[in-house]
């Protein structure tokens, strides 16, 4: 609506309950069985936001150097090569051809911003300091056995959605490299804050003050 270009994103489920449990336990704790179980999920998902269409490449979302030493694997590229076993999914082209880079000049005005594998990580932030803080942190791997990108469709895959800042990157760095970028998959998505007013943060679109109690969610909504 406001005339910002948006990512379609299919997410396996909403981050909560026993999805977002099971994803916590995976990742932090090391409860690599349930890579099974989540790959399922993720099979399901890739091939709602896929379809039919052949000769799509699956590109994970790369993990950060500090994440891979503390859990000694990246939980994306892992349920991929799970995934890739289930029948639904067998034979899927996946392209490991993101990196992470550190960011320069990617502040305003030019001036240099945080890097994503800064002190602090991304927790906590709000969706214009992700969007800040992951800018220009992705790039195209090199190499003569990387898979020819242009015009090739291309489908991002990560685990979790917050702002969507993370999937935004890489799809700017694989639309700069001249994939085209047909939309994303998420294990789990979150969801936004149940009093944000949407429309408001949209010139023209503001509403009374008294709509926000009005269209508030009931609970679990």
């Amino acid at each position: 609506m406001d005339g910002s270009v948006l990512l379609p994103v299919v997410a396996a489920g909403v981050y909560r309950g026993e999805l977002a449990q099971s994803l916590l336990s995976f990742k932090r704790h090391g409860q690599r069985q349930l890579a099974e179980e989540l790959a399922k999920a993720l099979v399901k998902a890739i091939g709602a936001a896929a379809g039919r269409a052949e000769g799509i490449l699956l590109v994970p979302v790369p993990t950060s150097g500090a994440a891979f030493r503390r859990r000694g694997f990246s939980p994306v590229h892992l349920l991929l090569a799970r995934a890739r076993r289930i029948p639904a999914l067998a034979g899927a082209d996946v392209a490991d051809v993101l990196r992470q880079a550190r960011p320069t000049l990617n502040g305003p005005r030019g001036r240099p911003g945080l890097a994503a594998g800064s002190p602090g990580g991304q927790k906590g932030l709000g969706r214009a300091a992700r969007t800040r803080r992951v800018r220009g942190s992705m790039r195209i791997k090199g190499g003569l056995r990387r898979p020819e990108l242009n015009g090739r469709p291309c489908i991002v895959v990560d685990d979790v959605l917050t702002t969507g800042a993370t999937l935004a990157e890489a799809a700017r760095a694989l639309h700069a490299a001249g994939g085209l970028v047909r939309g994303a998959v998420v294990l789990a998505a979150t969801r936004p804050p149940a009093r944000y007013n949407f429309a408001a943060a949209i010139p023209g679109l503001a509403g009374n003050p008294g709509d926000e109690e009005k269209n508030k969610p009931k609970k679990d909504e």
